[in-house]
């Protein structure tokens, strides 16, 4: 059996590109995000109120549960967080 190799972890276990894709922008947000509570010296339950979500949803966060969340929610904390998302679109490798 040969061994394949893979541009990120996301590729290697989603069914489709698209899910891959999906994914790393969700991961990537999501890493953004605990970075931000952690420099900010948040608790879980500050961080909930400031982002509008539940205490337990945070924890979520903090696990890294991506697949607990939509990239619609995770650009609603980030800009709750008081971040900023930009975004460049690239022809795929």
């Amino acid at each position: 059996m040969a061994d394949e190799t893979f541009d990120s972890v996301w590729d290697a276990i989603e069914d489709t590109p698209q899910e891959a894709e999906n994914m790393r922008l969700r991961s990537r947000l999501m890493i953004e995000l605990t970075e931000r509570i952690t420099a900010k010296g948040w608790t879980q339950l500050a961080a909930a109120e400031r982002l509008g979500v539940t205490q337990p949803r945070v924890s979520d966060l903090m696990r890294g549960k991506v697949h607990l969340f939509s990239l619609d929610a995770l650009v609603n904390m980030v800009t709750a967080a008081g971040m900023h998302v930009e975004m460049t679109v690239k022809p795929a490798a």
